[in-house]
């Protein structure tokens, strides 16, 4: 039997074919289905249901990349999460577990010294004295300065008694915060890592507040400012009680203290301007008080600039003690300063002023004492500062020519402290003579051993390998070799292997010329004449005036240690804050390389440049 073949062609049924027609659509249907799949999925269609009762159907897992065996992949998962867990709880052990470290390396002797030199603040403190102030020998003192004075009737309770004696001087005051305050600013990781920085601010903030007190730091115009409290001439010979004349403890003055103002005093004025300014870096993160001192400064500065004068007329007591010379050097430090801590531009143009300049005494290279920096001549010290500006920012016209002449006039001075050059002499020791061989020689040399080691790090922060000398180039090390050895010098490496650090080293000045160390703590009031048995005695100080740096030795190398000889044996506040600035600034800290900070003094300064625009936006389609 035939019939016609659907896809063309005969199609023979035969009869001996048991097969129905649903068998032959079921085998045409799997095979056009086969002729679609892949021989996997061939296999397991054409595998019947006895073959695939035993099998269990595998699981995968997609990541995207491959595909996993589901089994595998919770294994790989739990074997890495079993890891981290073990290794975590490994490490928690380990911090756990108490292990021994090695002790951090001894500090060196610059750091150890600087921890006693700021002790002698502690010491030299006026006023309720805070309980943790670690002199034991030291207590409440002068509670009613200010308020005693009929003039003043205000309270000038605080700030820091002077040297030996028990007067407030301003002037040297003022200029031992800034010191202090321009090494923080500089040096603020290094205070950090000795664990000193909570102890210099605190320090500093002792004096602002007192400086605060002494004018009206809430006005923006004055007319007046305190210029010293308590007297110490005796050059007449008047048996009236005075800090000079009595040798009492500070805790047992009962004379009059009077207080001192003056109404034209720029070179003061300025000085406290500048002190305020710099304090005000210090403190920037305390918005509130750092405004304050902003505003008091200003109003310093301005006061200065408008009331011309010495602080020191001539026979004042303030000429007998720290008589100052001139205010220009003070017009250019304190206008720099003011210029940091606001960033107004009036104040550089002050401090840059080439009239300024000149007045006082940039140009002045056959002067004595040029490069000398003190209490008294600021100039040094403003010329470093503003090189530092020309060195980090380059404000540019029309400040580049003054700077210049500063950054040159800089480098001058620093030729001047290497004996190669004979501008001042050395003892055989090697100690500077920048006072000329005069008496108390120490507080200069460790002014220039802070612009020398300063400098040096100036130098380095801006890639700079040294600096030149006429011809020569020498380099930043030898600045700092030049510091280090003056400061080794006064801790000990001299002709008479002795420390003029007091508690510093095996063998110290033990007479300091001080009333309250060299009067027994004892409970005892001593009157005013009361205490001179304790002055003449030849038996050491019975307290030990921790980090006072004496006077110093004479130009021979020579000492004598006798507390009545003044120009040997006082220690003042202006020398130490000399002192402690030099020793921080060539410390080095085991912990890691610290130099300067950079940026912290610019802060309040705007951008010299007006910024860039911001470029285009990407474009789009």
């Amino acid at each position: 039997m035939f019939g016609r073949d659907p896809w063309g062609g005969p199609l023979e049924i035969s009869n001996a074919d048991s097969a129905t027609d649903d068998d032959r659509s079921r085998d045409l249907d799997r095979a056009a289905l086969m002729r679609q799949l892949d021989e996997t999925q061939q296999s397991w269609l054409l595998a019947g249901p006895g073959d695939q009762a035993g099998k269990k159907k595998k699981r995968y897992v997609d990541l995207g990349c491959v595909v996993v065996d589901r089994k595998v992949f919770m294994w790989t998962v739990g074997t890495i999460l079993g890891l981290g867990v073990f290794i975590g709880f490994v490490i928690m052990i380990v911090k756990l577990v108490p292990h021994k470290r090695p002790p951090p390396p001894p500090p060196d002797q610059y750091t150890q010294a600087l921890h006693k030199a700021l002790m002698f603040f502690n010491a030299q403190r006026s006023g309720p004295l805070p309980k943790h102030n670690g002199v034991s020998w030291r207590g409440n003192s002068c509670m009613k300065d200010g308020l005693s004075d009929s003039t003043v009737r205000r309270s000038l309770v605080g700030g820091f008694y002077d040297a030996g004696d028990a007067i407030k001087f301003n002037y040297p005051m003022a200029w031992s915060m800034t010191m202090l305050s321009w090494s923080v600013i500089e040096y603020r990781a290094k205070y950090e890592a000795i664990g000193e920085l909570d102890h210099i601010r605190e320090l500093i903030k002792w004096g602002t507040d007192y400086i605060l007190k002494t004018f009206n730091s809430s006005a923006d115009t004055i007319d007046r400012i305190v210029a010293q409290v308590g007297v110490g001439d005796t050059s007449k010979g008047s048996s009236q009680p005075n800090d000079h004349y009595c040798w009492m403890r500070p805790e047992d003055i009962d004379y009059k203290r009077p207080v001192t103002e003056c109404h034209s005093c720029s070179d003061l004025a300025s000085e406290m301007a500048a002190a305020l300014a710099a304090a005000s870096i210090v403190f920037k993160n305390s918005k509130t008080y750092s405004d304050k001192l902003v505003k008091g400064a200003k109003a310093l500065y301005k006061f200065g600039r408008l009331q011309r004068g010495r602080y020191s007329p001539n026979g004042s007591d303030q000429a007998i003690f720290y008589n100052s010379t001139s205010y220009w050097d003070e017009f250019v430090w304190g206008g720099a300063w003011m210029y940091f801590a606001t960033g107004n531009n009036s104040y550089l143009t002050v401090a840059t002023a080439p009239g300024m300049a000149k007045h006082a005494g940039a140009y002045w290279f056959g002067s004595p004492n040029y490069g000398v920096f003190t209490w008294d001549d600021k100039l040094p010290g403003a010329q470093v500062l503003l090189s530092r500006l020309r060195l980090f920012l380059s404000p540019g016209y029309p400040y580049e020519e003054i700077l210049r002449t500063f950054h040159n006039q800089t480098d001058n001075v620093m030729c001047s402290y290497l004996p190669v050059f004979n501008s001042f002499n050395f003892t055989k020791g090697g100690l500077i003579q920048l006072n000329h061989g005069r008496p108390q020689p120490l507080q200069y040399a460790v002014n220039a051993a802070f612009l020398a080691s300063l400098y040096s790090d100036y130098l380095e922060a801006a890639d700079t390998p040294g600096w030149y000398c006429g011809p020569n180039f020498y380099t930043i090390e030898v600045l700092r070799k030049f510091a280090r050895s003056q400061l080794d010098y006064i801790l000990g490496k001299n002709p008479l292997k002795m420390s003029y650090v007091v508690g510093f080293g095996n063998k110290y000045p033990k007479r300091p010329h001080h009333r309250g160390a060299s009067i027994p703590h004892n409970g005892v009031k001593y009157g005013c004449k009361g205490g001179y048995k304790w002055r003449d005695t030849k038996k050491a100080n019975p307290n030990i005036l921790v980090g006072a740096m004496v006077a110093g030795p004479d130009r021979r190398d020579g000492y004598k240690d006798v507390r009545t000889n003044y120009n040997y044996t006082e220690p003042t506040l202006a020398a130490n804050a000399g002192l402690v600035a030099a020793l921080i600034s060539i410390s080095d800290i085991k912990t890691g390389r610290f130099g300067i900070d950079k940026n912290t003094i610019f802060s309040a300064i705007p951008p010299m440049f007006p910024t860039p625009p911001p470029p285009p936006s990407a474009w789009k389609p």
